[in-house]
């Protein structure tokens, strides 16, 4: 899968991404994929979806849907979107939605970090849409980014900084994500800078 991650310090927010994409037990990197940048930039919003290397083409088509009305710049409007988006995924690009039997709603089957002006948030496969105040990953190497994020973050002054060690935490120790990364900063607006 992936190491994606975001983390804001002070009037910044930063996404990062590995570059490793995989086929089961094939292993495509970076020097031979030329689209190995899976952080997609929607309006004003920059985004890492992880999960089917198909999410990238659906999410590009799908959020500039103007059915869809793409709209992630708060948790609120990110949600709205997503019920907007659910059933353009099932008819247009022909979304298995069904999961465990005892799911409560339909999955959509990706989840993602993404960052823009108004601070760091997370959506999942059941439309869950999270906002945070400091760092957060997805992926398969989101355990590993999570630790090292937690233990830099009193110590780095960049977000730049704590998302690159997240990526890199990410990449040493989950087979499914690979250096080099790839990253975009956001300064925050005045509204979303924490005290």
């Amino acid at each position: 899968m992936s190491t994606i991650v975001v983390a804001r310090k002070g009037n910044m927010a930063c996404i990062a991404a590995d570059t490793l994409t995989t086929f089961g037990d094939i292993r495509l990197g970076s020097g031979l994929d030329r689209n190995h940048d899976k952080l997609q930039t929607f309006g004003k919003t920059h985004m890492g979806i992880v999960g089917s290397a198909a999410h990238t083409l659906v999410a590009e088509r799908a959020f500039n849907d103007k059915a869809v009305k793409a709209d992630f710049s708060t948790r609120d409007s990110a949600f709205d979107t997503l019920i907007r988006l659910h059933p353009v995924l099932k008819e247009q690009f022909f979304l298995n939605s069904k999961d465990a039997e005892d799911d409560p709603y339909e999955t959509s089957q990706m989840d993602a970090v993404f960052i823009n002006k108004n601070g760091i948030f997370a959506l999942y496969s059941l439309r869950e849409v999270y906002e945070f105040n400091q760092f957060w990953a997805v992926g398969s190497g989101s355990f590993y980014a999570l630790g090292a994020m937690h233990a830099v973050y009193n110590k780095y002054k960049s977000a730049k900084d704590i998302a690159r060690a997240g990526v890199e935490a990410g990449a040493e120790f989950d087979t499914s994500s690979q250096l080099p990364l790839t990253m975009q900063t956001v300064k925050l607006s005045p509204s979303a800078t924490l005290s």
